[in-house]
């Protein structure tokens, strides 16, 4: 069984790229990939257009891990930065005794590298400068980049938008990028206009809403390619001549930061589509620097339109869509979430749906049209939306719907198993529950074909032999897989029974095939008693607006609310973790007895109150929407006795449970439970080592920009990049922070980790008295901050060159991926992945290592 699971997540990587180009020809809502590509050149001129390149073609008929994936070639390129490659050199030999070569690619007629074998390839460029020069290093099409050695960001989705302040040096540079979603690269070299400026690349503006008299809110990115920090800037917004200031957070040398600015009320006004919005950048002496002009609707609130917010994951802007009712003067009405699909943005999501005269519609972003599959931070994006909305809209909160098409009809299927309680009915369309059944719905169907028609995708009968050997993951790469469970909605699926289920889905759908959907009927009918199933006949993957805007969902929604508290006389409720999801109704689990595996209640009050759990060590609940006189509670077969009427916590202690005081904040629970990730959110602030070697200090510094490029690029996000010295636990108060760099070298080490019991030094990690010596380790882990409640620090970490080097890569920052409390791993997992990690596991509900649980190879 375990070959064959293997054999099918290889053949998903081999036929990924066709399911993508499936994806993208869906409809009319869709926007398609690179449609809104950037072309011209506004920040300067171009110098060089890269024309010829070398391409290394590395077939992978391996499982590649999502969270180490094996990447030999940057392997060789981190560990020696100075490397050159030449027209047929050999990088190596694979397993069939093929020569791996750098081949020859030129441009097509658009200067860009475009073949299709450029897939599943790294191109290797170079450039000749004359001088030391500050440029911006422009490209597309790729998911990774190194810069005579560093990593950045890529442009994976092909938009255009990257531009990466750059210092040439003299003589040759490298450039090894990394091919991504579509076999076409594009490379060019600027030379800025300006050493500050503005971008128009990527905005982020609100329709201005002329019936409101309020400030807005939009972004736009700064691109500072000189080596001072901006301290002290400020945005001159003027609209109509409502002038405004906003004063914006220091920006770093040699980076591109996207900043809030503020736009000031347009209320009366005629209503028009595009009006002057003009922006100007003052210095800290209030001279300007930089000048830009852009267009902004005015919009009547009553028609469509979009919103922003100051996001509290990292104080970026976001947007949100949004459909108004059309019973304008009716208070308390309802509220539809609505989330797209993969490539669609919130605004088409929101125009694809026609006005409702009893409710107010919404469609967040999920951070970007692709983002996160409405998990990790497209899931927290989702509610932020659906909070902002509760409070502009005023909605009755008995009345919450979900629905969502394609990734968001998984997003309708994640988020209802996730928040049950928040939703009256969901309605998944042309959706899939879990991404990894997504996955394998293709493969197991091509997993079976004949060997001729699979040789067609580069599959022999020796790769054949090599795809059904056996592996067992080792108890490490188990470990790490378990950090995932809050993503495996199956694990969840009884949550649906808080709620109304529609499934609507085309009945010749082959983008996420209708077998899929005919598997939830199966599933849920075998205990579910409030579902309807439909398939709409001929119905391919989009059919029309229809395809989410169908009139029997919003019907069935109308018939359905969520029950109050009081109400309630049975239900259960499952998560995989209290950080993210913890309570339904009156009950929370705050702490898990196992980490990241399923925990659950079951509740009735039937008979007697009855409460029975799995997997839960920490208890609470709400006894006041139970009963007016409950006097016990049966817990697990244990009866309790409640003295006291309100908020009662039960504590479980080697089998027997007790009623116990409200948890210290200092421990695990909803606000602070870990997983690596965790750490990228509550206004994340990435603070980088300038205290070590001028090798250290350069790459940690870029290792923290190359974040925050990641999360720019994936997230639309903003996230403050600060120095070791100037950072101080006042002005940063109750904010995450990630710490880059190790006891010797970052200067906030010790005001953020002092007594943490784990250590990095150069040269040595400690780890509850365990000790691992030598340069090559690196380590990410998370802890909560000291000094206050509900912040956490993250840490990327290394010993010494090649640790740094293995530590290079931020997979964290990907949707899918799964990451722990605790990694500890050599440079050898950029070769082999996930089963060379040393050390994966969770610290204990007291964060401790003793309490913990973890695995070591």
């Amino acid at each position: 069984m375990k070959s064959k699971t293997i054999k099918i997540k290889i053949i998903f990587l081999l036929f990924a790229p066709f399911l993508l180009i499936a994806q993208q020809k869906t409809g009319n809502i869709v926007e398609y990939f690179g449609k809104e590509k950037v072309n011209e050149v506004s920040e300067g001129k171009v110098i060089h257009i890269f024309k010829e390149g070398l391409a290394l073609k590395i077939q992978n008929f391996e499982f590649n891990s999502s969270s180490f994936p094996k990447d030999p070639v940057f392997y060789k390129f981190l560990m020696n930065p100075t490397l050159t490659v030449k027209k047929n050199e050999v990088f190596d030999i694979n397993f069939l005794g093929n020569e791996l070569k750098w081949n020859a690619i030129k441009v097509d007629t658009s200067n860009s590298f475009n073949d299709s074998k450029l897939r599943s390839s790294y191109v290797y460029l170079s450039y000749k400068s004359s001088s030391k020069k500050k440029v911006l290093f422009e490209a597309s099409g790729h998911s990774l980049l190194l810069i005579n050695g560093l990593p950045h960001e890529g442009d994976h989705y092909d938009f255009g938008w990257n531009l990466i302040p750059l210092t040439l040096n003299k003589g040759l540079n490298t450039f090894v990028l990394k091919v991504g979603r579509f076999p076409r690269i594009r490379a060019r070299i600027i030379d800025p206009e300006s050493l500050v400026q503005f971008t128009n690349r990527d905005l982020t503006l609100p329709d201005i809403l002329v019936e409101e008299d309020r400030e807005f809110i939009g972004a736009i990115r700064v691109v500072n390619s000189s080596d001072n920090w901006l301290t002290n800037y400020s945005i001159q917004s003027d609209l109509k001549g409502v002038k405004i200031q906003t004063s914006i957070a220091p920006i770093a040398p040699m980076s591109v930061q996207k900043v809030p600015f503020t736009i000031g009320s347009a209320l009366n006004t005629e209503i028009h589509n595009k009006v002057v919005l003009s922006l100007i950048l003052n210095d800290n002496k209030g001279q300007k620097i930089a000048a830009k002009k852009l267009e902004i609707n005015l919009k009547s609130k009553y028609k469509h339109h979009k919103r922003t917010f100051i996001s509290q994951i990292d104080g970026s802007v976001q947007y949100y869509s949004v459909a108004p009712t059309t019973n304008k003067d009716k208070a308390s009405q309802a509220l539809f979430l609505s989330v797209h699909g993969a490539s669609v943005e919130a605004v088409n999501q929101a125009n694809a749906y026609k006005q409702k005269d009893w409710g107010n519609l919404v469609a967040p972003t999920n951070r970007r049209p692709f983002g996160f599959a409405w998990e990790d931070w497209g899931r927290l994006d989702a509610l932020e939306v659906l909070a902002e909305a509760k409070s502009i809209f005023q909605p009755n909160n008995q009345r919450i719907y979900l629905t969502g098409h394609s990734m968001g009809g998984h997003g309708s299927w994640y988020l209802g198993a996730t928040y049950p309680d928040y939703f009256a009915a969901i309605a998944p369309c042309a959706g899939y529950p879990d991404l990894l059944l997504y996955r394998d719905s293709f493969t197991r169907k091509r997993s079976n074909m004949p060997i001729e028609k699979v040789s067609n995708f580069g599959i022999t009968a020796k790769v054949e032999e090599r795809l059904m050997m056996k592996y067992t993951p080792t108890l490490v790469e188990s470990m790490i897989k378990r950090a995932g469970t809050p993503s495996r909605t199956l694990g969840l699926i009884r949550n649906y029974l808080h709620h109304g289920v529609y499934i609507l889905h085309g009945e010749k759908d082959k983008v996420v095939p209708t077998h899929i959907a005919r598997d939830m009927r199966e599933r849920l009918g075998k205990f579910h008693n409030d579902f309807t199933y439909y398939e709409y006949p001929d119905g391919t993957h989009w059919y029309g607006n229809h395809s989410v805007d169908w009139n029997p969902i919003f019907e069935f929604f109308k018939q359905r609310t969520i029950k109050e508290d009081k109400d309630i006389k049975k239900y259960e409720f499952y998560t995989g973790s209290p950080g993210v999801s913890s309570n339904s109704h009156f009950i929370t689990i705050h702490q898990q007895q196992k980490a990241f595996e399923v925990s659950s209640f079951e509740f009735s009050k039937e008979k007697s109150v009855e409460i029975n759990t799995k997997n839960v060590s920490l208890l609470e609940i709400d006894t006041r929407p139970i009963s007016d006189t409950i006097v016990e509670i049966s817990l697990n077969g244990e009866i309790i006795k409640i003295e006291d009427k309100g908020i009662v916590f039960f504590e479980e202690n080697n089998g027997k449970w007790n009623v116990s005081k409200a948890p210290s904040l200092k421990e695990k629970g909803p606000h602070r439970n870990g997983g690596f990730k965790d750490a990228f959110r509550n206004n994340v602030v990435l603070v980088y080592a300038s205290n070590g070697s001028e090798f250290e200090n350069e790459w940690y510094f870029n290792r923290a920009k190359f974040d925050a490029e990641t999360f720019w690029y994936r997230a639309n996000g903003k996230i403050q990049v600060v120095k070791d010295s100037e950072f101080s636990l006042k002005k940063y108060k109750d904010r995450n922070v990630i710490i880059y760099g190790n006891k010797d070298n970052n200067i906030a080490w010790n005001k953020l980790l002092k007594n943490n019991p784990i250590q990095v030094n150069d040269n040595k990690i400690s780890f509850g008295g365990k000790e691992l010596k030598g340069t090559q380790w690196g380590s990410y882990f998370i802890v909560p901050r000291a000094d206050s409640d509900i912040a956490s620090v993250g840490v990327v970490t290394a010993t010494g060159k090649k640790g740094m080097k293995a530590a290079y890569m931020n997979h964290y920052l990907v949707n899918g991926t799964t990451f722990p409390d605790v990694l500890i791993f050599d440079d050898q997992v950029l070769i082999e992945g996930d089963s060379k990690v040393k050390c994966a596991g969770f610290f204990g509900n007291d964060w401790s290592i003793e309490t913990g649980d973890f695995e070591w190879n």
